[in-house]
């Protein structure tokens, strides 16, 4: 089997009741969290949940108008040219390329299958 050089390294959980989230990942993992506000206002709770072994993410409040979601993010290089990738190989792109405040690089898809994931770049160091 061949290693990638795309890893997950983030996942985020959007959900319009976040503290019942958290409670149950809490108790479920052992997760803790620490708030970090959001762009929209909203609650965005990270956890370093992986350790150093795993991957970290987040429970983010959504406003109850929108399904709850769970999705994984891949660290990719370009964000651009992976949606382009993600188009050309059957998936579609769900929220287009955009920079968050801190610099960081994202975007949503969906596989042929229908199944959600984000790809991201980092903020410039």
């Amino acid at each position: 089997m061949s290693r990638s050089t795309t890893p997950i390294t983030w996942f985020e959980i959007g959900t319009d009741r976040p503290e019942d989230a958290e409670r149950f990942y809490g108790e479920l993992f052992g997760w803790t969290f620490e708030e970090q506000g959001s762009t929209n206002g909203g609650s965005y709770r990270v956890t370093g949940a992986g350790g150093d072994t795993g991957i970290g993410g987040a429970i983010r409040a959504t406003d109850g108008t929108s399904p709850n979601y769970a999705v994984f993010y891949a660290e990719v290089a370009d964000v651009a040219e992976t949606c382009r990738r993600a188009e050309a190989a059957g998936g579609r792109v769900l929220v287009p390329a955009r920079t968050a405040p801190s610099g960081l690089r994202l975007a949503h898809l969906l596989d042929p299958a229908g199944n959600h994931l984000g790809v991201f770049t980092p903020p410039p160091r």
